[in-house]
Order: C-alpha cells, then structure tokens, then sequence
C-alpha cells in the first residue's frame, strides 16, 4: 500500500531574493531585514572558512551586510543570482582583511629588524677586536721582562705610575723611562703613526 502525502498550500521555500534586493535598493528595511536573514548564516560560514577569527568574521559579516544595503541598487539579475553576488563581496572583503592583517604584521616585523639592527657589522667588529688583541700579546713579547712587566700593570691592572714603582721596588724615574720606552717600541710594532 501506498501512502501520498499531499501538500497543502503553496511549497515552502525560502524568499525571493532577487525581489527583496530590488525592495532594499528603494530603502525598504523591512525587506532588508528579510535578506539579511536569508544570507548572514553563509556569509558567516564563508567569511570564517577565510578568516578562522569569529571575532573578525563577525566583523566583516557585518561590513558585508552593510555594503548590501549600500549597493543594492548596483545588482543586476542578469549577471548571476543574489546569493552569489553577496558571496562574492563576502568572499572579496574577507581576503582583503587578510591581505591587510599580513601587511600589517610585516610592516610590524620590518620595524622590528630595523629597531633590534646593530649600527656596525658585530662579527667584523669581533674578528678586527680578536687580531688587535693578538697583534698587541705578539707586540708585548717583543718587550724586555721589566718593560712588559710595567706595562701590564699601569694599562692591564690600572696601577699608576707611582704605585708601579713602588710594586717593582724601583725609582719613579726609571719606571717612567721604561714606560716611555716600551709604549714607542709597542707603536712601532704595532703600525700606529706618532
């Protein structure tokens, strides 16, 4: 046996959108409250399979619906169906706020290297540090013992010349005559002009 269900009534279905857009581009609320009720659940859906920000989605939703309202009177039934026409400014809006979010975060990250970027090359600055360091212990051996000595104390251990002297058991004098000798052979061994 078989059983027929007749249905009474017109066939429920959802609005006429191409009608409630052309009702909304004369201003009538009451026909855009209708579309927006028709097309906000896939615009949602859409604008977050892009964005996956439900706060930001929302937002852009919102924007969407809004140019809807604005541009109403721009649609054209010949160019394609309603739901399209608003996926599509959906489907623009939320690239565009993407495309603005990676702008804005590599402008972001630009700034960042530029504000943590040393005003000089630091390995140069190492390497040249490193063979002056080298260049000075080679220039220190060509010294007598007492030269090097003296030296070390008043430029390595901040010893000045008094206490020097005092240290090696030796006149003032001599101690500032071997400094004074030992820093013209160092400038010497070391290139530097006088």
């Amino acid at each position: 046996m078989n059983t027929v269900v007749h249905l009474s009534g017109p066939h429920r279905r959802g609005p006429d959108l191409q009608e409630l857009v052309a009702r909304v581009a004369f201003g009538d609320q009451d026909a855009f409250s209708r579309l927006y009720d028709a097309v906000a659940g896939p615009v949602l859906g859409l604008i977050r399979r892009v964005l996956r920000d439900p706060a930001q989605s929302e937002e852009v939703a919102q924007e969407v619906l809004l140019e809807v309202w604005r541009t109403a009177s721009r649609y054209r039934p010949e160019r394609g169906e309603v739901m399209p026409w608003v996926l599509t400014m959906a489907h623009r809006r939320a690239v565009d706020r993407v495309r603005a979010a990676q702008a804005a975060a590599d402008r972001d990250q630009r700034a960042a290297a530029r504000s943590h970027a040393p005003a000089f090359d630091e390995v140069a600055e190492q390497v040249e540090g490193r063979l002056e360091r080298e260049q000075v212990r080679r220039c220190l051996q060509g010294l007598t013992e007492l030269q090097r000595e003296s030296v070390t104390m008043a430029y390595y251990r901040g010893y000045s010349y008094r206490e020097v002297a005092d240290m090696l058991g030796s006149p003032l004098g001599t101690v500032k005559t071997r400094m004074r000798d030992a820093l013209i052979r160092l400038r010497d061994c070391l290139g530097v002009g006088s």
